[in-house]
């Protein structure tokens, strides 16, 4: 007798192994057996006739750390066959955390990762230290969920304000290993860090891991490294911009020291930013170095090219880096507010070409790369007037009217009270070149979903079913068994998930059942979802007949099936599930 009986799917194990026909048979939340069960009984039968049955998908670099806390199915990433989630990436998470703390985390994530301050103050903080953020989580997730230690946390528990402020003494250093090793031995991922001049809360304050020595970061790395599991994520300071060689060189000497993994996001063709630094050549021979020295350096690559409307009237934090322009959206909340500065010939020539000549300097602001003109276009409009421009590049609309692309995106959207919408596109046949070779890399990783963040716009957390209706079915760049494999054995190899990530006897029973010829994003939209009084962007996906946890059916025919039942476990690197009696 079976809990769940899987028949007759195309078994894609993880391993990279061809498909086969096979009938798979769950006990306990275990893989029981995989075969020809016929005659076998189960509580609960599933047909996957025509569909693939294969490990549930994990996800290595989300923020879903408040949002799991009143959402614990992680939509929307459960619909889109995301059985596994990692959060407390970038140094930023929700323990520890100290009660006069909890202002300062909020304004972190509501600034860096754009959530709403209403939600985030509905988390409940039942919590202080980290083992008692775990302990909490437990028998309340829908889905599995690892987290990051965060080096923001951890400053802010052992040095107060002052971690905003200024590097740490040898105490508080010696304070914060103490902390580190207490995360470990509860079952944190690793650590999670960030240098990156992108990162400010909501008072333009750098975060605080931003404020540490580099030494301060060696130190409890290695700490890290004393667990002898888990791994490391971090942001270092040219990141964004193009990895730097003494930048690079810090990750090669992080992952020597630590003998664990680290994570950046940034390498490879066109995946944050066009600056020539980050251009894959280079960066193919910076891995391959880090590789000859035994340095287990990873990069998430974005496989899937950003896609986001945005209008004036909404506003967008796509232009933080763009300073003057920067200040529409920070500075005038209503749009008679923004009009009126749009209106003002002085303002319209400081912004004039802002986009074209971004911020570098972090102590000015942010240095996020703005979307560049040539791949935003006019998406839709409100007066049959302007439909002609629907579809068309704004610097090809300014160099018929001899102006500049800023003066096209304000004039069309002041003729239309700020509603016009516009769509950041990066997706071109160079984007998908670029990121194929760099895909293919060993130490490249599919993913950087940032799911569970930037709800005002649409985040990543389409990334599985996109990768197998583009790169697989349509482009045909990827098998599916390879496809497969990155999205489930890979991650959870690199980030430590014993009997996770392959379809196996004995593995845990987290598991994806996808009509290959049909899988793929849908539709999307903003509307309430599993949060009451939350409208953000959501995705759903089509071909995604069933999303299995520990053997228990969370998602079915696009629908969550019992909200009751919350069969997700907390993910601890480095140990295996408990052998069956």
């Amino acid at each position: 007798m079976y809990d769940l009986l899987i028949r007759d799917g195309l078994v894609i194990d993880g391993t990279g192994a061809s498909r086969r026909r096979a009938d798979v048979g769950i006990v306990d939340g275990r893989i029981a057996e995989i075969g020809r069960l016929d005659g076998a009984s189960a509580q609960r039968t599933i047909d996957a006739e025509g569909h693939v049955v294969a490990p549930g998908f994990i996800d290595p670099h989300t923020h879903y750390d408040p949002q799991i806390t009143l959402d614990p199915f992680a939509s929307s990433s459960c619909f889109h066959g995301v059985t596994s989630v990692i959060g407390g990436n970038c140094g930023f998470a929700l323990a520890p955390t100290r009660p006069e703390a909890r202002d300062g985390v909020k304004s972190i994530f509501s600034r860096v990762e754009e959530i709403d301050l209403a939600i985030l103050d509905r988390i409940p903080w039942d919590f202080e230290t980290f083992p008692e953020y775990l302990a909490a989580r437990a028998g309340r997730l829908g889905v599995n969920a690892g987290f990051y230690l965060g080096h923001c946390n951890v400053r802010l528990f052992a040095m107060g304000t002052d971690a905003y402020e200024r590097e740490a003494t040898a105490s508080e250093l010696e304070a914060m290993r103490g902390i580190v090793r207490e995360a470990m031995d509860a079952g944190a991922m690793g650590l999670a860090s960030s240098h990156s001049p992108t990162d400010l809360d909501l008072e333009d304050r750098p975060v605080p891991s931003r404020r540490s020595a580099l030494s301060e970061l060696r130190t409890l790395c290695e700490e890290v490294g004393q667990a002898h599991r888990g791994s490391i994520a971090y942001l270092p300071f040219s990141a964004v911009g193009g990895l730097q060689p003494d930048d690079g060189e810090l990750l090669i000497e992080l992952a020597l020291a630590s003998r664990l993994p680290v994570i950046i996001q940034g390498l490879g063709a066109r995946s944050k930013t066009d600056a020539p630094t980050a251009t894959w050549p280079k960066s193919k021979a910076y891995l391959e170095h880090a590789r000859s020295l035994g340095a287990a350096v990873y990069s998430l690559l974005i496989s899937r090219p950003f896609q986001r409307p945005f209008s004036l009237a909404a506003g967008t934090t796509l232009f933080e880096g763009a300073l003057a322009f920067a200040r529409l959206f920070r500075e005038a909340s209503t749009v008679a507010e923004r009009r009126a500065m749009l209106e003002d010939p002085a303002y319209r020539d400081t912004i004039r070409r802002s986009v074209e000549h971004p911020n570098t300097d972090p102590d000015a602001g942010s240095t996020t790369p703005p979307p560049r003109w040539d791949q935003i276009r006019v998406h839709r409009v409100r007066g049959a007037e302007h439909e002609p421009l629907v579809g068309r590049a704004l610097p090809e609309i300014a160099e018929e009217r001899g102006v500049a692309p800023m003066d096209v995106l304000v004039e069309l959207s002041l003729a239309e009270d700020l509603e016009t919408e516009f769509l950041w596109d990066t997706d071109s046949p160079e984007w998908r070149d670029g990121t194929e070779l760099a895909s293919r890399h060993p130490q490249m990783l599919i993913g950087t979903s940032d799911a569970g963040a930037h709800l005002g716009r649409d985040d990543g957390a389409e990334f599985s079913s996109y990768f197998l209706r583009y790169w697989v079915r349509e482009w045909e760049r990827w098998t599916l068994e390879e496809a497969v494999r990155a999205l489930s054995a890979i991650p959870a190899s690199v980030l430590g998930l014993q009997n996770r990530g392959l379809l196996l006897p004995d593995y845990a029973a987290d598991l994806v059942v996808f009509d290959p010829q049909t899988v793929g994003p849908d539709h999307k939209e903003i509307r309430e979802d599993r949060i009451p009084g939350q409208r953000r962007w959501t995705s759903r996906p089509k071909g995604i007949a069933a999303t299995i946890v520990n053997g228990v059916p969370i998602v079915e025919g696009g629908e969550i099936t019992d909200a009751e039942r919350l069969p997700g476990q907390v993910l601890r690197p480095g140990r295996a599930l408990a052998a069956r009696p």
